[in-house]
């Protein structure tokens, strides 16, 4: 009886002491969610960001015509206006463009996560690395970066791509390359002011290595804003792929792609008006959203933007 005591005693004390331990967390985060719920622009974002990420995941079961996003032709139906058979209207060869902006929302959302997701693997290391190391080190991590930095993002994705051949993958290997150095710079700021503080200084003292000081320390505080970057990245990366397929460097037709759709439907302008209507306002909606979540995420996540 008196060991099943004791035993209660400890779980009770244990719950106690991890409820302890995590109550300022647990704090923070009802604090974080409060604020952000109280702002409508980023209720707003965030509601545009999910609906375009259900659309992406349940698009392929509720097109009407999925056969029409891998090339058929159907030329007795081409350039058919809105109607209640074809409700964004067709395009040159009959295709319903209203399953191909949905279909094309999978892909561009793909797009721009690969590109944030390669960028950051790319620049998070590389700063944190260019922070601790000081030195020669940061030196040439550093001036690579600004070399980069120096060539407008667009002008050096143009000339990457032109040089490997267009296509979907070219282009995501193209904005991932010119979206690291910004990566790079945010999270070598941040750590050269938090390698100095107390916590980091006590680690060491006590021995902990140079990883666990990283992955426990270091790290965990770079989060909030490389979120805020990365939510406010994809609205551009969005932008970017939608360029170069414009340009005709990144996904090629049949692929539907909001920026190759729109490429082909500009000479169609203005008789055939829905044509780059759709595709349009989709991108303008999927960066709105990205922008407004980023936004609000920063208002929460960084003091310095707090009212």
């Amino acid at each position: 009886m008196k060991t099943k005591t004791a035993t209660q005693s400890i779980t009770v004390k244990n719950e106690v002491s991890f409820s302890e331990r995590h109550a300022s967390r647990i704090r923070s985060a009802k604090i974080h969610i409060k604020t952000f719920s109280k702002n409508t622009s980023a209720m707003l974002g965030l509601a545009i960001v999910l609906s375009f990420l259900t659309i992406a995941a349940i698009g392929p079961w509720i097109v009407p015509f999925p056969e029409d996003a891998t090339g058929s032709i159907n030329l007795d139906i081409k350039l058919q206006a809105p109607n209640a058979v074809h409700w964004f209207g067709t395009d040159e060869v009959g295709n319903d463009i209203f399953t191909r902006v949905i279909l094309g929302t999978r892909v561009t959302l793909q797009i721009a996560l690969i590109v944030t997701g390669v960028a950051m693997l790319i620049g998070v290391p590389l700063g944190m690395i260019a922070g601790l190391a000081g030195g020669l080190v940061q030196e040439a991590i550093m001036r690579i970066t600004d070399i980069f930095l120096s060539i407008p993002g667009l002008v050096l994705a143009i000339a990457i791509v032109g040089a490997l051949g267009p296509g979907i993958v070219n282009a995501m290997l193209a904005l991932s390359l010119v979206w690291w150095p910004g990566y790079v710079r945010l999270i070598q700021a941040k750590t050269l002011s938090l390698k100095n503080e107390i916590y980091v200084e006590s680690a060491r003292a006590v021995g902990a290595s140079q990883l666990r000081i990283v992955f426990v320390h270091i790290l965990p505080n770079c989060t909030s804003p490389i979120v805020v970057k990365a939510s406010m990245d994809m609205g551009m990366a969005i932008l970017g792929a939608a360029s170069l397929g414009f340009l005709g460097l990144g996904a090629q037709p049949p692929y539907p792609e909001w920026g190759a759709m729109i490429s082909i439907a500009r000479t169609y302008l203005p008789d055939w008006w829905w044509y780059s209507f759709f595709p349009g306002i989709a991108i303008s909606l999927t960066v709105l959203g990205f922008n407004l979540l980023g936004d609000g995420l920063r208002d929460v996540l960084d003091p310095q933007y707090r009212d």
